[in-house]
């Protein structure tokens, strides 16, 4: 059967990869995209989910959802995605419109509709995700599974100690953490081992697909940036990892732990606080490593599906 996923993102030249993939392969059914404020503020996280869907013919309805954390002050990542989310490709304005619907209403009456078989994707800040929670505590046990990117064992990767998803929105993330859905996490542990390196991404640029190609081209500003910030050689798909579980989970190697958010620490703020000596009841199923050339070719496969 296939997976009916909805997918949470803050577009973000990741979130566009794995937007394409939730888009494409026979083993999802993309039921609805949502937009949250994250790698961009909200009006470009939304218009790059419209652009991107309306490019890639991914014909599902478009939501805008929170545009700014639950208590913090707010932050983007231009340093990393530009000051549009999306920088380093001309991008045609989108003819689609966002949907007027509320879109935790419509993540509610899918859940409700479709017990135990909903899974919900959330690669951006957990804003969208916590106010599901909030608003609907019943429904939490009826959604099959929650799988998120964002934190870190090791390593943050905005602080020494927080990843930018988590520190975005830390009260958020401490609430999703705590809330009871089924969690699969996709660190940075695992997401800097899933890197693409410029060759690929130069053979990306030669695919026929327009959406491909200009992807292709996002790619290269974010091994850019990338290299320029952290001088690390290959752009990390975070995002995408969490799409590539849903098809081929075998690629990946997991462990389950209890997890908690530091939301008052004064070095720690947004660190994803981990049981690694399972001292506590696991809350989580951690992603620890992943097959980079399984990831590569996976990512290339379903790509190559456009046309």
């Amino acid at each position: 059967m296939k997976r009916k996923v909805i997918l949470d993102c803050d577009p973000g030249h990741d979130d566009a990869v794995a937007i394409l993939l939730a888009g494409i392969a026979e083993e999802i059914e993309l039921l609805g995209i949502i937009a949250v404020a994250g790698n961009s503020y909200l009006k470009n996280t939304a218009k790059n989910a419209l652009i991107l869907a309306e490019m890639a013919n991914i014909n599902v309805p478009v939501f805008a959802g929170s545009s700014k954390p639950l208590l913090r002050e707010q932050i983007v990542a231009p340093n990393i995605h530009g000051e549009s989310g999306l920088e380093g490709a001309n991008l045609p304005e989108p003819k689609k419109e966002l949907e007027n619907k509320n879109y935790l209403e419509f993540i509610a009456e899918n859940v409700y509709s479709n017990p135990n078989e909903i899974t919900l994707v959330a690669v951006g800040p957990l804003t969208n995700i916590a106010k599901f929670a909030l608003n609907y505590p019943d429904l939490i046990p009826l959604v099959k599974e929650l799988v998120i990117m964002g934190g870190g064992i090791k390593f943050g990767n905005t602080t020494p100690r927080a990843e930018f998803n988590i520190y975005a929105d830390p009260e958020a993330a401490q609430i999703v953490f705590n809330a009871g859905f089924n969690l699969t996490v996709f660190p940075l542990d695992v997401t800097h081992q899933a890197k693409i390196y410029m060759d690929e991404i130069k053979e990306m640029q030669k695919f026929e697909s327009e959406i491909v190609s200009k992807m292709g081209v996002l790619l290269e500003f974010f091994h850019q940036t990338y290299y320029d910030i952290f001088k690390i050689e290959g752009a990390p798909l975070h995002d995408p990892c969490t799409i590539a579980y849903l098809i081929k989970p075998e690629i990946f190697e997991f462990e389950e732990y209890y997890a908690q958010v530091e939301t008052k620490g004064e070095l720690t703020y947004g660190e994803t606080v981990v049981d690694y000596w399972h001292l506590k009841e696991p809350n989580s199923k951690w992603a620890l490593k992943v097959d980079r050339k399984e990831f590569i070719n996976l990512l290339f496969s379903q790509l190559k599906k456009y046309n």
